[in-house]
């Protein structure tokens, strides 16, 4: 067999491979949440927002592209929205993180908070998000002590993103919904 056909072969297998491995973390796999009908899956996919129409096109609905950016992630607004009234330092969506500045509400200048909160999937769950608050307390100007507190207010922040992020999400998926009309074997 000629080194050709041998390399060939190689690739093809390699590609079967690939493809039957990368099968395993696609999206819409749990057959828990998904009717098994087609037609009804089509049905619930489309009605969801999750799907392509042609009558958008039609219409002329979504001219110039529909560009999803930050404000498209639940948790993301919900994180801003919660720590809004703080300045920032660093945000970076695509890295998945957010860092304040140092805080404090003006009764105590020798005390201020730092909040940093990281992304760890873009799922609403109580394990999406790690986040971390910093103490600094300052005798004077040049003495500080900077110290991570754990506790009630990291569950606290971490609470009241996850409700807001529950409620953008319910939101986006009622602003999406769109009765499915295109299919006459569904109406029996």
């Amino acid at each position: 067999m000629s080194l050709f056909k041998k390399t060939l072969i190689s690739l093809f297998y390699s590609f079967a491979l690939i493809s039957l491995l990368s099968c395993e973390g696609m999206p819409g796999a749990d057959a828990r949440k998904y009717p098994p009908n087609p037609d009804e899956r089509v049905k619930k996919n489309l009605e969801e927002g999750r799907g392509f129409r042609l009558d958008n096109l039609i219409k002329g609905e979504n001219k110039g592209g529909d560009f999803m950016f930050a404000s498209a992630n639940e948790l993301w607004r919900a994180s801003l929205d919660t720590i809004d009234f703080m300045p920032l330092t660093s945000v970076n969506y695509s890295g998945g993180i957010i860092i304040t500045d140092w805080y404090s509400d003006g009764d105590n200048l020798d005390e201020s908070i730092k909040i940093s909160i990281r992304f760890l999937t873009n799922e609403v769950r109580i394990d999406a998000l790690d986040i971390k608050i910093f103490y600094k307390k300052c005798n004077q100007v040049v003495n500080c002590k900077i110290t991570q507190k754990t506790g009630s207010l990291v569950a606290e922040l971490k609470k009241t993103i996850l409700k807001k992020a529950t409620v953008y999400k319910k939101e986006k998926k009622d602003k999406n919904f769109r009765e499915y009309k295109g299919s006459k074997k569904l109406s029996n």
